[in-house]
């Protein structure tokens, strides 16, 4: 087991019971309601306690106003924004990756100070170290918290908005809907940093953030070749099994390394960003690696017909704990999440897709 909860499948005589916590379960309830009208997934500069800002980054390479599309039409930011709020449930990362840090955020995962994660710390620290305020969590907007915080920009580009809420953010602020054309959840990491670089006048700047992190993924690729054309999905115990399709930014982490996703998920998610299998369905999962997110190889995950399956059976399992660090990231896929879960996560599909059954 590595230090941070990720866990592959093990013998029966070697199984360590892994860690629980009580709001687990209703972690992964939260990530599946992404397609319901709550702001869900499954998502400046910081203002001294005096209410004194910081001055913000700037680029020479923008000049504003500028004008953003989004699926409700386009926001217009008049000047560089000084006081951001996230609505977008991983919108942060990419501000602090910049070096803004945001005056609020919205909750999504294990409840860290300010919605920041481990693998973002630094960028915080490095930015002034002041924590945003935490105006709601996933399960509803904050509209009046938000207004607190008197914003001059609002992202809510991770996100599943709806032209309501839409219109009630931007009654407070220029608000960045999420982009159109695109599976509420399932903008990606790349679009994500870039969106908020042209947001907030940094797009040169995101563009090399970007590249670093493609970069990452191209050493990646070609230290575990055995990915190519491999299969792998990533799947929560949630009504049976929820997998993640490829408008997902967890499947396209997959992709991204070189996987394949299971034949058939595609058109099971449709226009979601994953969806449940039936009993019959089940065979889906026969792939060369899962990743089980908010599960652990005790939980008779899948049914008897996955567990009869060689994925289960070879132990080419890996178990992915959202109270962990990388479990977390597993999910919150960002420009700054990303190079934390390569060093850590890989390794660990590597030895699966190579039929290890021990950690």
């Amino acid at each position: 087991m590595s230090r941070f909860g990720i866990r592959g499948a093990q013998t029966s005589r070697d199984r360590v019971e892994p860690r629980r916590a009580p709001r687990r379960r209703a972690v992964g309830r939260a990530i599946l309601a992404g397609s319901a009208s709550v702001v869900l997934l499954v998502a400046g500069c910081s203002a001294g306690d005096d209410g004194g800002e910081a001055e913000a980054p700037s680029s020479e390479a923008t000049s504003f106003p500028v004008t953003i599309e989004h699926t409700y039409g386009s926001a217009t930011i008049s000047e560089q924004p000084e006081r951001v709020v996230t609505v977008g449930l991983m919108d942060q990362d990419a501000l602090l990756a910049l070096g803004i840090v945001p005056v609020a955020t919205t909750e999504w995962f294990s409840a860290q100070p300010g919605s920041i994660h481990p693998w973002a710390t630094d960028e915080l620290e490095a930015a002034g170290g002041e924590l945003p305020e935490v105006v709601g969590d996933s399960s509803a907007i904050n509209f009046e918290g938000i207004l607190e915080q008197d914003p001059d920009l609002i992202l809510a580009l991770y996100s599943g908005i709806s032209e309501e809420d839409y219109q009630r953010l931007s009654d407070i602020a220029p608000t960045v809907a999420q982009p159109e054309g695109q599976v509420d959840y399932g903008i990606g990491w790349e679009e994500l940093t870039r969106t908020v670089g042209e947001a907030v006048g940094m797009p040169d700047e995101a563009d090399d953030l970007i590249a670093d992190v493609e970069a990452q993924f191209e050493a990646a690729r070609t230290e575990y070749p055995e990915f190519a054309g491999a299969t792998a999905v990533m799947a929560m115990p949630y009504e049976g099994v929820f997998v993640y399709g490829p408008d997902d930014p967890r499947g396209r982490f997959l992709t991204e390394l070189g996987f394949e996703l299971p034949a058939g998920i595609a058109d099971l998610a449709g226009d979601s960003f994953g969806a449940s299998l039936s009993e019959e369905q089940v065979d889906l999962l026969d792939v060369d690696v899962i990743v089980w997110i908010d599960s652990s190889e005790t939980d008779e995950v899948g049914g008897p017909l996955y567990r009869s399956l060689p994925v289960h059976t070879e132990g080419r399992e890996v178990f992915a704990d959202s109270e962990d660090p990388v479990g977390v990231a597993t999910s919150f896929v960002t420009v700054l999440s990303l190079p934390f879960l390569l060093e850590e996560l890989v390794p660990v599909l590597a030895d699966r897709v190579d039929g290890g059954a021990s950690d």
